[in-house]
């Protein structure tokens, strides 16, 4: 089994998700008491935000290449960035590494292709709606992204990540807000809905949506379990 090296702590309520999911993941695969060999390297949620909020990517690879490289040095073979925002600097972060790393925009859009949609609705930090970094990757694979039209709406889900899932805080309201935002995707036309920051999963479930929900957080660590125990089977 290859040792798997998480980024996390952006945020830890995702973190903890992540390490659920992979040992689940690793014992379905490989059955017994067969679990994930992991290592986490949480970095300061604060930090990260700041960076972002100032969109001083620079410093938020530095952050987060200083996280890797301790995780590299502590015998991980391969790199998860614990968030989808992160892979803004994903690539510069592998190139530096010199290690495989396990792209969360790579296995969303490899999870819309099994299923056939070609346009889907997406929701994250309004980094990852408005900037290109993640719409090229699904445009790239015959995927269509829509994003919430209204700045008011995609400003309200970055306060509710920042403020609320970021904290753990599960708000009635909130999810309800959400739920508004989503049904004007499906509206406009979205077959399916991506939970582009791995928060979301924390409010909003398949059983919530009349369309596809696709749970970034629970693909990315299924694809870190197929990475692990690749050479296992």
């Amino acid at each position: 089994m290859k040792r798997i090296g998480l980024v996390g702590g952006i945020s830890w309520t995702s973190t903890v998700d992540y390490y659920r999911y992979i040992n689940e993941g690793v014992n379905e695969q490989l059955g017994g008491l067969n679990f994930a060999e992991c290592i986490i390297y949480s970095v300061n949620f604060d930090d990260f935000q700041r960076f972002n909020a100032a969109y001083d990517w620079d410093s938020t690879f530095e952050l987060l290449v200083s996280a890797a490289e301790n995780l590299k040095k502590a015998g991980a073979e391969a790199i998860v960035l614990c968030a989808n925002t992160a892979h803004i600097v994903s690539d510069r972060i592998a190139e530096r590494v010199n290690l495989p790393l396990i792209d969360i925009t790579t296995a969303v859009a490899d999870a819309i292709n099994k299923v056939n949609l070609k346009k889907v609705g997406l929701l994250g930090t309004t980094y990852t709606m408005e900037l290109d970094f993640y719409k090229d990757k699904l445009i790239a694979n015959g995927i269509e992204p829509l994003i919430p039209e209204s700045q008011e709406d995609r400003d309200y889900i970055e306060d509710a990540l920042r403020n609320e899932l970021g904290r753990g805080v599960l708000n009635p309201e909130t999810k309800k807000k959400y739920l508004a935002i989503v049904q004007q995707l499906i509206d406009r036309g979205a077959e399916g809905i991506i939970l582009g920051c791995t928060e979301i999963p924390l409010l909003i479930h398949q059983e919530d949506i009349a369309v596809p929900v696709f749970d970034t957080t629970m693909i990315h660590a299924e694809a870190a379990v197929a990475f692990a125990v690749a050479a296992d089977k």
